[in-house]
């Protein structure tokens, strides 16, 4: 018995020790890694997604917006059956069975089943009831209006984040700060928050005041889808300016997007060509070389030239007119287009002349949009002129800009000789009080002289009334403005039979509401300015000059509206009128290539 029981005691004795040792090996020498692996266990940190700051128009609706929503997950250490539950995953068509088996199979102790997700599919899903899906809540961006202004908003991916548009641009104002909380995890693998530990609420970001009017745009975006599928287009852009502030009314590109489901879409299509593209202006840029030559005070618009009955040699290099002309005066240049009196007019203002137009006008440089992806357009610097450069900038071949830049020129003409920098943000702000980021106007510099400035808009005018621009012709109202078509530059010369039709102009021409720039891609069939961009711009203005309650400065009708009546702008005849041809490049080929050619004939 004594043996026994000293067998026993050391038994007891050697398991008292192992279970010290191991104590002491659990609560000392590994406390760190054990308790470490039990907080893993015990507690989660997370990290809550604030609310994006909603994004205004001017007049305060809604085109960007933030809601609550479902994320569903899963724990993949705890599901008993993966393929169950890939096969009862199955059942909701919108969710990818492939990736959620993906998920399933990774170590780990989360991977989630679906983001962020449409009300039907976060509802489709909790009626599967399986215990081993959980759902959070996270915040989405929505917007409401659909593609109305896509390529200005931009969008957000799944993780917050603005990835194009204002929404990229302005990140920082929008995004807000994201709030954490630590909860502790119960029996049920339920989570429990505990007083006492760390938490802190998200800070929703600050909302976004723009100038984009949403009718505006819609009535633009319509006047726009309509015309690329009647001329069958490959694109267009318009953009609409406020000339006294620079503020823009409307931008839109096409073919245009649903920011809501931006991945379905091409990126080619977030684009905003507003700002992103530069082309060759063809003769809207003529506006520009009579600006050089009047500033000079070398010519009245009464001043006659000889345009040399269709074309003109210049330093051995034959350049051809669209038409043959005789004498016009400067005025009669401007409207009917003339390459060569266009021409004479630059050689007669000089290179150096034109070249310090072109900088006064914001051209060759971004005009500080606040977007992103401004292109800052192609103008070489004078020393790198060649001797007959000056000739073929004098109606727009040889230079680049964008929709903006030439928005910006007209702009500065229609409100006597200012160029103001545009912008389509007003302020931030929360709760209705906003707050300017820049104080606008922003003067960026003075071109021409306000006696320049009226020459140039009688001369506009006398485009709309007797010109090129007879299509763009609003009833009851002076419209100033200029066409263009011109050859798409490629590498060596110009691409043949592709060509940019455009319009630029403003209305009412002698108390200017609004300034715009009509540009057609490639467009089918007829392909000139006069035909094509011209009849878009005069749709667009006679809708939005009713929106805007302006009335009209000619024969006003006994059924004018003083005051803005919204309503009729679903009731605007938006049906172009047929306008008639324009001018053509100046080669039907185009290139130094092409030039040669000509200057052989």
């Amino acid at each position: 018995m004594k043996s026994r029981l000293i067998i026993v005691v050391v038994l007891l004795g050697a398991w008292a020790g192992l279970i010290t040792a191991r104590l002491y090996q659990l609560q000392v020498t590994e406390h760190d890694r054990y308790r470490g692996i039990a907080e893993r266990q015990q507690r989660d940190d997370l990290t809550i997604d604030p609310p994006r700051g909603t994004i205004y128009d001017a007049r305060g609706r809604e085109l960007a917006v933030s809601v609550i929503v479902d994320s569903a997950f899963v724990d993949p250490s705890q599901v008993s059956d993966p393929e169950a539950l890939v096969r009862r995953l199955g059942e909701v068509p919108e969710i990818d069975s492939g990736a959620a088996a993906a998920a399933l199979g990774r170590s780990g102790r989360f991977a989630w089943v679906g983001r962020k997700l449409d009300p039907g599919v976060s509802t489709a899903l909790r009626e599967l009831d399986v215990a081993d899906l959980h759902f959070l809540q996270e915040s989405r961006r929505c917007y409401p209006m659909g593609r109305l202004a896509g390529q200005v908003l931009g969008f957000v991916g799944l993780d917050p984040h603005g990835l194009e548009g204002l929404e990229a641009r302005f990140e920082p104002q929008l995004a807000g700060d994201a709030g954490e909380r630590t909860v502790l995890r119960d029996a049920l693998r339920g989570t429990v928050r505990v007083p006492g530990m760390s938490f802190s609420e998200a800070k929703p970001g600050l909302d976004l005041h723009l100038t984009i009017d949403a009718s505006i745009q819609y009535i633009v975006e319509r006047e726009l889808r309509a015309a690329i599928e009647r001329h069958q287009a490959a694109s267009g852009s318009v953009v609409i300016l406020d000339p006294r502030t620079g503020a823009v009314l409307a931008m839109a590109s096409a073919p245009d997007f649903d920011p809501n489901a931006f991945n379905q879409a091409g990126k080619e299509r977030w684009r905003n060509r507003v700002v992103t593209d530069a082309y060759e202006p063809g003769s809207t840029f003529k506006v520009i070389t009579a600006a050089a030559a009047l500033e000079a005070n070398l010519v009245d618009p009464s001043d006659v030239f000889d345009c040399e009955n269709g074309g003109i040699s210049v330093k051995g290099k034959w350049i051809n007119d669209h038409k043959s002309f005789g004498e016009l005066t400067v005025r009669e240049v401007m409207a009917n287009s003339s390459n060569v009196g266009a021409i004479k007019l630059g050689l007669m203002a000089g290179d150096r002349a034109l070249y310090d137009q072109i900088v006064k006008f914001g051209l060759g440089q971004p005009t500080g949009i606040d977007l992103p992806g401004e292109s800052s357009g192609i103008v070489r610097p004078l020393e790198r002129w060649g001797k007959r450069d000056g000739a073929y900038i004098s109606f727009g071949q040889g230079i680049s800009v964008t929709s903006l830049q030439l928005a910006g020129v007209f702009a500065a003409i229609a409100n006597g000789g200012y160029l103001y920098q545009p912008y389509v943000v007003t302020g931030v702000g929360r709760d209705g009080e906003v707050e300017p980021l820049v104080e606008r106007p922003v003067l960026l510099g003075r071109p021409v002289d306000p006696a320049t400035a009226l020459t140039l808009e009688r001369m506009l005018e006398a485009v709309v009334e007797e010109g090129t621009g007879k299509a763009a012709a609003v009833p009851g109202y002076r419209v100033a403005g200029k066409t263009g078509t011109a050859q798409i530059a490629v590498a060596g010369g110009y691409a043949p039979n592709s060509f940019i039709a455009s319009f630029a102009g403003f209305v009412p021409a002698r108390d200017p509401a609004l300034v715009g720039v009509v540009r057609i891609d490639e467009p089918r069939g007829a392909y000139h300015g006069g035909d094509v961009a011209a009849p878009i711009f005069g749709a667009i203005a006679e809708q939005v000059l009713v929106y805007l309650g302006v009335p009209p400065d000619r024969d006003t009708p006994s059924f004018w509206p003083r005051q803005p009546v919204p309503e009729l702008v679903a009731r605007a005849d938006a049906d172009a009128v047929d306008g008639e041809d324009e001018e053509m490049p100046g080669e039907p080929e185009g290139g130094e290539r092409q030039r040669e050619v000509a200057a052989g004939e």
